[in-house]
């Protein structure tokens, strides 16, 4: 009896939390806000995406919390940090791990990737040619073992990122991989057949397909 009434608790907290009202806030490009349009719309969550012109940066960016974006707004009220927002809407979808191992390896794998992330977006926006140059040294080394400890995680895991199934991680991923393709102009999944082919099963999910087939072009 007890697991029934907490059956009904969650989905009924899960489904007041899809008929709220969401509005994300980002630039037009992927980089950190693309993983969180993966994940509202493989949630079925409807939401306004809001896109921002660079150039119209400067005049909203005090009315950000913290001066920054993405942020997702739910019912009017915002929600700042991509990883943080991406937690969030991967809990209460069934989209994080199934107990507090996989919670731990889902959280360890984005965090890694972050860091390369971290690195790439310093390279993409350095305007002085000497230090781009050693930032784009740094991504030579460390873009490849990345990619490589990615596809043996991917391979050890079904052909998923953690526990076998798809979660946050692969949605996250896959996001960032297209971000990367588009920063270095090449396919870097090419040498990692199994990283390759999650990225390619995430981004024919039905949902994840539809809304890459209809998305405004994005600057990169």
């Amino acid at each position: 009896m007890q697991s029934y009434l907490l059956t009904l608790v969650h989905c009924y907290s899960s489904t007041d939390f899809k008929m709220s009202s969401y509005k994300l806030i980002y630039f037009n490009f992927t980089g950190l806000g693309e993983p969180i349009r993966y994940l509202l719309h493989q949630s079925g969550i409807e939401f306004e995406n809001k896109i921002l012109n660079v150039e119209e940066w400067p005049k909203i960016k005090s009315t950000m919390p913290l001066g920054q974006v993405p942020v997702l707004e739910i019912d009017g009220k915002p929600y700042v940090q991509s990883k943080a927002i991406g937690r969030l809407i991967a809990k209460r979808n069934n989209l994080y791990g199934a107990n507090d191992v996989e919670e731990y390896e889902i959280d360890a794998t984005i965090d890694f990737v972050a860091d390369l992330s971290v690195l790439m977006a310093r390279w993409q926006w350095e305007k002085n040619p000497e230090v781009k140059q050693k930032l784009k040294q740094e991504i030579d080394v460390k873009l490849p073992f990345t990619l490589q400890k990615l596809d043996e995680q991917v391979k050890k895991n079904g052909g998923f990122l953690v526990g076998g199934k798809l979660t946050w991680a692969d949605l996250q991923i896959a996001a960032h991989l297209e971000t990367l393709n588009n920063q270095l102009k090449t396919e870097v999944t090419e040498d990692f057949p199994d990283l390759k082919k999650l990225k390619e099963k995430v981004r024919s999910l039905p949902k994840i397909k539809a809304y890459l087939d209809s998305r405004p072009k994005m600057l990169f």
